[in-house]
């Protein structure tokens, strides 16, 4: 009997110690898991980002590959941060809420920071000022957003281009993207489109001569990367990145590649606003390499 008590003492013993061992593990590896992945990704290492496919300048596809001022922006903030990136297409009326239920570590897409989009998501500091731009057809009578009034206005569902036709009672038509927007103008199934302006003039250009942009006024509010609300390390890493990458002239040089000649506004200071970079080449001169 007595041997038959210590027998059963050890084997109590042993379990005991291999709960300890396995609770240990397990610490040690959601320690590690953590140390691992700081930024709570989706991916480890990787931030997978949601953007646009037709947004030139800003965000586009070329050659298969995601590219334009915001997405090369991004990809340089990402390097400073030691984090690769995967792009992923989709629709600017879906990329806030996608970014807020973790779909996406980050959108990307020239979005322009409002108190309203706040309650969905978090800003990094602003990188980039924007236009709101009118594009309409060839010849039409329309010069300026004052002549809107009863017109068929088209605009991109989500954009603050929606939201400043809604606001001043335009009633306007929604499409999922830039194309179907700039689609309308060439079918004549809209008179005018309310753009980001530097997307409203690529498109123009580029539209042999069906479509011109008729003016152009400067939006309030700048331009940022969003991210979930819950991912303050994520937020405060990608904000030390992007005043590394204005420090080290990469800010300068995407605005001179991507925008070339567009003058700074009086004011503007892209990122944290403390951190001095290169002066962005005059209209007319030309952009250093």
């Amino acid at each position: 009997m007595r041997s038959r008590r210590v027998l059963v003492a050890a084997l109590a013993a042993a379990v005991s110690l291999s709960a300890l061992t396995a609770c240990s593990s397990a610490g040690s590896s959601s320690s590690s898991k953590s140390a691992d992945n700081p930024f709570k990704l989706n991916e480890a290492g990787t931030v997978h980002v949601g953007t646009l496919s037709d947004a030139p300048p800003n965000v586009y596809l070329k050659d298969g590959k995601f590219t334009g001022f915001d997405n090369d922006l991004f990809t340089a903030v990402a390097a400073k941060a030691g984090l690769k990136v995967q792009f992923a297409s989709t629709d600017f009326s879906a990329l806030l809420s996608q970014v807020a239920n973790r779909k996406f570590d980050v959108g990307s897409s020239s979005i322009t920071i409002t108190e309203a989009r706040k309650k969905t998501v978090a800003f990094t500091n602003g990188y980039d000022f924007g236009y709101f731009g009118l594009d309409v057809p060839a010849g039409s009578p329309i010069k300026s957003f004052d002549q809107l009034a009863g017109k068929r206005v088209v605009v991109v569902q989500g954009t603050v281009q929606d939201d400043y036709a809604t606001k001043n009672k335009l009633d306007p038509v929604r499409v999922p993207d830039y194309n179907s927007a700039l689609n309308q103008l060439k079918t004549g199934t809209a008179e005018a489109w309310i753009s980001p302006a530097e997307i409203g003039e690529k498109s123009a250009n580029d539209s042999g001569g069906k479509v011109v942009l008729a003016q152009k006024q400067l939006s309030s509010s700048p331009t940022a990367f969003a991210v979930a609300l819950d991912r303050p390390e994520l937020l405060t890493a990608l904000n030390k990145a992007l005043d590394e990458v204005i420090a080290d002239g990469t800010w300068t040089k995407l605005q001179q590649q991507y925008y070339p000649g567009r003058p700074i506004p009086e004011g503007f200071k892209p990122g944290s606003g403390s951190v001095a970079f290169p002066p962005v080449a005059a209209a007319g001169a030309t952009p250093s390499s």
